[in-house]
């Protein structure tokens, strides 16, 4: 894996690279977070030919105008010819573009992952959407894990899983075509359905091994970032009860009646057991 990861998500596929991603239609807006870069489709304009055509027509005439205007200067006109093609052209390019859904375009890089089936493509995005949850959790965990270091684990465990996913596709399509093959009307011995078995079994083992593989990643990353985000709930609970206990310490001393102290007090302590007390729950989750 490279020094960074490139994903994009259209609505036919999902793309996963070392290597920046490029749009084959539309435009995509980047999003990185560490060595992690995610490319998010923009939405259409919704403008129509005919008002992208408007709007090219708008543009050219005050062009026209200008180079009607430097041609009488003395500026040579195939020169005004060509300034003037090439503007029109890049605006129509560019307000194209922007009425286009985004589509990416394949890499040529033999590394590039594309899951093309809608189980593996939700099985990744739902990594990507942990891995946004770990990200978070960093800031609030200075000293104890250091960023570059893990930022690297979670992104080689993302490139890792979109391989194992593209293998599994790939066994999906293989056991679908396997399923399709009967051979009912052959004898119970023949080599042709004994092979047809063994392979059937070949691929069984495979989709087992693969989707044992991969639910292991997607545990790790949500293990991950349950542990960070039950750590940061636990310290804010913990400076909650610490403010509460300034507080109810504050009243505590200022209370004037003599006999509404002891019932004060009992209920500093109540509050403060139960903050201790989701404390302590709150240490114990995974």
């Amino acid at each position: 894996m490279g020094a960074e990861l490139h994903i994009g998500a259209d609505a036919e596929k999902t793309v996963v690279s070392a290597y920046t991603l490029k749009t084959r239609t539309g435009r995509a807006r980047r999003r990185r977070t560490g060595s992690l870069i995610e490319c998010q489709p923009v939405l259409p304009s919704g403008r129509s030919r005919e008002v992208r055509v408007t709007f090219l027509a708008r543009v050219s005439l005050p062009l026209l105008l200008a180079g009607t205007l430097l041609f009488a200067a003395g500026v040579p006109s195939w020169l005004l010819a060509v300034v003037i093609a090439g503007a029109v052209g890049a605006a129509g390019w560019v307000d194209r573009r922007r009425a286009q859904r985004t589509s990416f375009a394949i890499p040529r890089e033999p590394d590039a992952r594309v899951l093309r089936t809608q189980e593996e493509r939700a099985a990744f995005g739902r990594a990507v959407g942990m891995a946004r949850r770990v990200r978070h959790t960093w800031p609030g965990l200075p000293g104890m894990i250091d960023p570059g270091t893990a930022d690297r684990a979670l992104t080689h465990a993302l490139d890792d899983l979109a391989t194992l996913l593209v293998r599994r596709q790939e066994i999906r399509r293989l056991r679908a075509g396997l399923d399709g093959v009967r051979g009912d009307d052959l004898p119970t011995g023949s080599r042709a359905v004994l092979a047809l078995a063994e392979q059937r079994e070949r691929a069984e083992r495979l989709w087992l091994d693969t989707g044992e593989q991969a639910n292991r990643i997607l545990r790790a990353i949500d293990e991950a970032a349950l542990a960070g985000e039950s750590f940061l709930q636990e310290q804010r609970i913990g400076a909650t009860a610490r403010q509460a206990e300034r507080v109810l310490a504050r009243l505590t001393a200022g209370a004037p009646p003599a006999d509404a102290a002891p019932e004060l007090a009992d209920r500093t302590s109540a509050v403060l057991a139960a903050y201790r007390e989701l404390t302590e729950r709150e240490s114990l989750l995974p």
